[in-house]
């Protein structure tokens, strides 16, 4: 048994007379201390399948199961616990409180918690030893994006989920978080990033996740996806990739 599986998971979304299946049929499995990407176009469903195994939202059918428990099985109680404990989630915006510090913003995730890490050696781990009594207006986007990743890492999580951490990110402050998240790749945690820096996600990943109208399409190491796709759709979303990334890397536009 896998440390995470999805089984045939299913989401739909009504509107009006129409129904769209964010999660179509999603299966997969995730192996303890595997560091997995998912990539593909917009509406995809991959901020669905990681607001699914957050606990963030339940699906409409399926199993989605961590260590064993059925976590779509789980009440109300315990679904909480779930998501305080067992789950360390980083948005694409920070969502920090403005009117907290650095370290009481992760000292305030850190109060629900019996297990929790030390919050000033937390955001030291993250390169901001000298930067815990600044409050958010005073740091930088990658900075304030460091402090989001020290908040979930300091309940010590079983899996981080990661969406889109750098989306929102000047190109110059993308490379700090970046370096703090190929960190946490070298300590053996379970995560999961959805990410189009394609570069990255061939240096960090175990294994890449293709996401096609609500499930996976093509899965395998960043080798297979990236420079050895199989299917169709996989390959026209590749190349599309590598043609982005080879215009925003070029010097001269003239």
């Amino acid at each position: 048994m896998s440390f995470i599986e999805f089984d045939s998971v299913y989401k739909r979304y009504k509107m009006g007379e129409i129904v769209i299946n964010a999660a179509d049929g999603v299966t997969f499995n995730v192996e303890q201390g595997e560091f997995c990407v998912i990539v593909g176009a917009s509406g995809a469903g991959k901020t669905t399948v990681l607001n699914i195994l957050g606990g963030m939202d339940d699906c409409d059918d399926g199993k989605v199961r961590v260590a064993g428990d059925l976590i779509n099985e789980y009440d109300s109680k315990r679904l909480i616990e779930y998501r305080r404990y067992d789950v360390g989630f980083v948005f694409q915006f920070y969502n920090l409180v403005p009117n907290l510090t650095a370290l009481e913003n992760v000292e305030l995730a850190t109060q629900i918690g019996t297990k929790a890490l030390n919050p000033a050696k937390v955001l030291e781990r993250v390169g901001l030893g000298e930067r815990l009594n600044n409050f958010p207006a005073q740091l930088s986007g990658g900075e304030q994006q460091r402090v989001s990743i020290a908040r979930a890492l300091a309940m010590e999580p079983e899996i981080i989920l990661l969406d889109e951490p750098t989306s929102a990110l000047d190109p110059t402050m993308v490379g700090e978080v970046q370096a703090v998240i190929k960190d946490l790749a070298k300590k053996g945690l379970t995560l999961m990033i959805v990410t189009h820096e394609m570069r990255f996600a061939r240096e960090i990943a175990n294994r890449v996740f293709y996401m096609d109208e609500g499930g996976v399409y093509e899965d395998g190491t960043p080798e297979e996806i990236f420079d050895n796709p199989k299917r169709e759709k996989t390959i026209r979303f590749i190349k599309h990739l590598k043609v982005f990334e080879n215009l925003i890397t070029t010097k001269d536009f003239d």
